[in-house]
């Protein structure tokens, strides 16, 4: 762990993944919770009383005078995240932003453009890069030979999010709100650029079932995506390799299997991922490592969520 200095944090939201990260950034020791703002102040008040922040902002400007923090966490909702990041991009601190960072392609190459104009340092907190099951899964890809066949599988639900009470535009685009945990783990385990992709089964949107697409890298890797609409199945991710198997289902366990054996064979995991939501323990120290070294190949940055996005724009065919 990195203990040269303490580092000062702020937050922006109250919800759900704000108390999320505020576990995980609190379990560091040289963090400190520099101060939080909301829109729902009470929200903010209650978190602020849990963590013992001392400071509760009434503005993204007031947040930062007041704290002077290294760098801020964003969690909001997808239809205030272009607002919100147009506000924070006004001050040099460093960004951590929850996914999707813009609820479609279009706002999110907006939020893109203005953070390039300001040259500042964001990244996104696509999580699932930093779950332990997919790091042990990365870890036994090394020194592996050949191509390899990346098979997603993906089940997503729009009528139970709308009956959940999530917004119809959000919905509307939920490829962008859901299926992207899904859809960066091509960027994670196919290696070089993604130089085709072929729709198999195309997006309905008026009757929404199933959805297929082939990948192509550049490198010769394959990537096969598989998705239900409105009916049941697994999130699972496979890596095949001319030696060895691997099998994520769910994404938080790994599994592998040898040529010649029929058994899967399970990997030990770190307790991080048993204390806290997985991936952000380690995501956070990441971080934390980005801010002090300025090493920007740690955590995925704005540029590299973006392709996501148009990767997820091209297999569903509405970029």
């Amino acid at each position: 762990m990195y203990q040269k200095k303490r580092f000062k944090i702020a937050f922006i939201g109250a919800g759900y993944m704000t108390n999320e990260h505020l576990k995980v950034f609190n379990d560091i020791g040289n963090v400190h919770l520099a101060g939080i703002y909301s829109r729902t102040r009470s929200k903010a008040e209650a978190l602020a009383l849990e963590f013992g922040i001392q400071r509760v902002s009434s503005s993204i400007n007031d947040l930062y005078k007041t704290t002077e923090a290294d760098a801020v966490v964003i969690s909001v909702s997808e239809l205030e995240t272009k607002k919100i990041c147009t506000e924070v991009f006004k001050y040099p601190w460093i960004s951590l932003i929850e996914k999707p960072v813009g609820y479609n392609l279009k706002e999110a190459r907006f939020i893109l453009k203005v953070a390039d104009y300001k040259s500042r340092d964001v990244y996104v907190a696509l999580n699932r890069r930093h779950y332990s099951s997919s790091n042990v899964v990365l870890n036994g890809l090394n020194g592996a030979d050949g191509k390899r066949l990346i098979t997603i599988y993906d089940q997503e639900d729009a009528e139970e999010a709308l009956a959940a009470g999530r917004p119809k535009l959000i919905v509307d685009n939920w490829m962008y709100a859901n299926s992207i945990h899904l859809i960066d783990l091509f960027n994670l385990f196919g290696r070089g650029e993604i130089v085709k992709v072929e729709p198999l089964v195309h997006w309905d949107p008026e009757n929404p079932f199933l959805v297929m697409a082939k990948l192509e890298f550049d490198s010769g890797d394959i990537g096969l995506y598989n998705a239900v609409w409105n009916a049941p199945g697994p999130w699972a991710v496979t890596v095949s390799t001319g030696e060895k198997r691997f099998e994520m289902r769910p994404l938080e366990s790994a599994q592998y299997q040898n040529r010649g054996e029929r058994k899967l064979t399970s990997y030990s995991l770190d307790d991080w991922d048993n204390r806290f939501k997985p991936g952000l323990r380690k995501q956070a120290e990441l971080f934390i490592k980005a801010i002090d070294t300025g090493e920007k190949e740690l955590l995925p940055t704005l540029k590299n969520a973006t392709k996501t996005m148009e990767l997820i724009s091209k297999i569903y065919e509405n970029g």
